[in-house]
């Protein structure tokens, strides 16, 4: 007769499915003594996830290019309880990662997560046969090329600790048409690279999942469409279809912040790979 496999082989006992197996205790912070590296955090989506983070117990790595405003919000955290440190990093250069992980490692002694928010788009974007090519290299270096440096040099420290979790940002306009074709490609390819870095890291005890926002009210999409903004009628009208259908198509960058939290935390155990559109349904119907 054939050898049967033990039942545990295909049906883990709890103990050894995560370290996360714990009951969830509602009195405790959910990212308790966490250290948690934020990139862009003086943006909008970032600089409110520094903040809920830092509320849920996280000790914070913030890195960004704008070094006054990056020490006014440590600062303004560190008033309010927070350990915080923050280091001017440059996201499209492989050394400065490096260096910045190396210093949070310094201080913190570990990495438990990773939130890649920096990035962006240009208003420069266009289709495939109109877009000028220089915007090629700065869109995929920041919004590509920076996710994949973040996580190559902060995935190391979490597979030696046998545990840790990556969260990326892409868009709701990877997942739909969209004319910006350039921020399209890049946004697409992050997607892709979080599934093959969960493929590839869950044997570590990595979870990597990936959020697709739709319209946030950061300053920079406000001066771009809010109250005051130059758009032509033609665009103002298109704008008010579009809300119409999806009514819940924008947020603030607090409604990104607590999808990052709930993906950072034990209570999204069992996912990796994921595609989270957080973006009113515009990339569903």
């Amino acid at each position: 007769m054939p050898r049967r496999m033990p039942m545990s082989a295909i049906w883990p006992p709890a103990s050894v499915c995560s370290d996360a197996t714990r009951k969830l205790d509602a009195a405790m912070p959910r990212l308790d003594r966490q250290v948690a590296m934020i990139t862009g955090a003086v943006g909008g989506i970032g600089s409110a996830s520094a903040e809920l983070f830092a509320q849920e117990g996280a000790r914070l790595v913030l890195l960004d290019v704008a070094r006054e405003a990056g020490e006014r919000l440590a600062a303004r955290l560190r008033a309010a309880g927070a350990d915080c440190l923050f280091l001017k990093t440059d996201v499209t250069d492989d050394a400065s990662i490096k260096d910045a992980v190396e210093a949070a490692l310094g201080h913190f002694g570990k990495i438990d997560v990773l939130f890649n928010v920096a990035g962006g788009s240009a208003t420069t974007d266009a289709p495939a046969d109109k877009v000028d090519l220089e915007l090629w290299d700065k869109t995929i270096d920041l919004d590509l090329k920076g996710t994949f440096l973040c996580c190559r040099h902060a995935v190391k420290p979490m597979i030696a600790a046998g545990r840790g979790v990556i969260v990326n940002t892409s868009s709701w306009a990877a997942l739909r048409h969209f004319q910006k074709h350039v921020y399209v490609a890049a946004k697409g390819g992050v997607i892709s690279l979080t599934r093959s870095l969960a493929g590839e890291y869950a044997k570590h005890g990595v979870r990597v999942n990936v959020i697709c926002p739709g319209g946030v009210r950061s300053e920079r999409n406000q001066a771009r469409f809010g109250p005051g903004a130059s758009m032509d009628e033609a665009r103002l009208e298109a704008r008010r279809r579009m809300l119409e259908t999806y009514p819940y198509f924008v947020g603030d960058p607090i409604d990104i912040a607590n999808v990052a939290l709930f993906l950072a935390s034990d209570e999204s155990r069992m996912i990796t790979g994921a595609t989270i559109p957080a973006d009113g349904g515009r990339s569903c119907y």
